[in-house]
């Protein structure tokens, strides 16, 4: 991996919730596929320094875009800044998200143990209302441009049981719906839309002292019998805005080592 090509040459690609993670994975890949990266997070803290990162290791132009695209108009903001500081964009990445994993009411013998209203709703704002919002941010500019790609990043949980996570499956159920409707939308307008649904692909930072703990117990539940690694989620975004998936819209792969079959 990390290999540099040129299939993304040209191409301005946007890449939210970027800062660590599978978005930071993404914007590596890209990166290093010749594309003008640029990479969003809620704060500076980590999309700083992994900006200049990879335009060190890549030799292409990454910039960070700071703001919060959990609300239409800080998407909005995120979206103009980024035109204005690149000139155009020819992709979207949605990739916000995070799990919070409590049951959805208290349940019996465990007070205190459900989600709060405020976790309800910021469950929703972050794995469904950032990827809508960005997307109808953005929207306008990939339309009058003729041309374009929206990968959206679900979950494979949304394709299987993950106890105490109702919230965080729903939302990331609905992306994979929101994909599918979307795509046969814009499909006429020459804008692709499709998404990823990954497995659990641990972060170090995320997880520090214990990610080698979560990387063999991940190991020991997938029929590949290893654990994803972050950038592997990178190459089937590069792969979906290739031409060799311009015949491609509305689904949604999952990459999750085997675990939902």
């Amino acid at each position: 991996m990390n290999e540099r090509t040129n299939e993304l040459a040209g191409r301005v690609v946007l890449i939210t919730g970027a800062g660590r993670g599978i978005g930071a994975g993404i914007a590596r890949v890209a990166a290093y596929a010749g594309a003008t990266v640029a990479i969003n997070a809620l704060t500076g803290r980590y999309v700083d320094d992994l900006a200049r990162e990879l335009s060190q290791q890549s030799g292409q132009q990454v910039i960070p875009i700071v703001g919060d695209v959990t609300t239409p108009s800080g998407a909005q903001k995120v979206v103009l800044s980024t035109i204005e500081r690149l000139g155009y964009i020819d992709a979207l990445v949605n990739t916000v998200g995070d799990s919070l994993k409590r049951p959805l009411v208290d349940l019996p013998g465990e007070p205190g143990s459900g989600l709060s209203d405020e976790e309800v709703q910021s469950q929703l704002e972050l794995n469904l209302m950032a990827t809508i919002s960005t997307t109808r941010a953005i929207g306008p500019h990939l339309l009058s441009r003729g041309s374009g790609h929206v990968i959206n990043i679900s979950s494979a949980s949304a394709t299987r049981r993950n106890p105490n996570a109702t919230i965080y499956v729903a939302a990331k159920s609905a992306v994979i719906a929101f994909t599918r409707a979307l795509a046969y939308e814009w499909a006429p307008f020459g804008i692709h839309v499709n998404g990823v649904a990954p497995g659990t692909f641990p972060d170090a930072i995320a997880f520090g002292d214990r990610f080698d703990e979560v990387r063999a117990s991940i190991a020991a539940r997938v029929p590949l019998r290893r654990a994803g690694e972050i950038d592997e989620i990178g190459e089937v975004v590069r792969f979906l805005l290739t031409p060799a998936a311009d015949y491609m819209i509305g689904q949604t792969l999952i990459v999750d080592g085997g675990a939902s079959i």
